[in-house]
């Protein structure tokens, strides 16, 4: 590698001066605000009304990072239907099946389920960055949700993304400059 080729390389890094974050007015930011509450609230009461424990739920944390997307960057590819509900359930097969593959040995097991769910999405166009946490959370999850095994796909993975899609259409819908989704495929 050439001394050229090393610098181009790190000039890569620097990034762009203008911030690709695109600007929210404050009435976006109020139906945003509306959206992740109703919707993380919705899952909460469901899971009580459900069930009991800890583990045995309906809500883990990357909902929290997919209710960003869902009502916070809604035109996001990564925020569509598709992805938003694709994402977790391709992401909890691979993950459950990691763990099944190798359940002693977690330290591997973790990253070939982060690594194996980016593909796996990548391939199936369901690209939800919250679905990589969901695939890690199959393998570190606690015993509970080890014991659940491949019910873990149903529930958490496909029942709550699913409960925040149907908050994100109602939501995200009711203001005149709000339109989800941008595409359903």
């Amino acid at each position: 590698m050439s001394m050229a080729n090393i610098k181009q390389y790190f000039l890569k890094m620097q990034g762009s001066p203008k911030s690709i974050q695109t600007a929210t007015g404050v009435y976006d930011l109020v139906w945003s605000w509306i959206g992740g509450f109703i919707g993380i609230a919705t899952l909460m009461f469901i899971n009580s009304l459900v069930f009991t424990g800890p583990d045995l739920t309906i809500v883990t944390g990357a909902f929290g990072a997919s209710s960003v997307l869902a009502y916070g960057a809604i035109q996001s590819p990564f925020a569509q239907p598709r992805n938003l509900v694709g994402g977790h359930l391709v992401s909890a097969i691979v993950g459950v099946a990691c763990y099944k593959l190798l359940p002693t040995f977690p330290m591997l097991a973790s990253p070939i389920a982060v690594a194996t769910a980016i593909i796996a999405m990548q391939i199936t166009r369901t690209v939800h960055p919250p679905g990589g946490a969901t695939a890690f959370i199959a393998v570190i999850g606690s015993e509970q949700i080890h014991k659940i095994g491949w019910l873990y796909v149903l529930i958490p993975s496909t029942i709550g993304p699913l409960v925040l899609l149907v908050v994100a259409l109602l939501v995200n819908n009711i203001p005149h400059n709000r339109r989800y989704p941008a595409s359903w495929w």
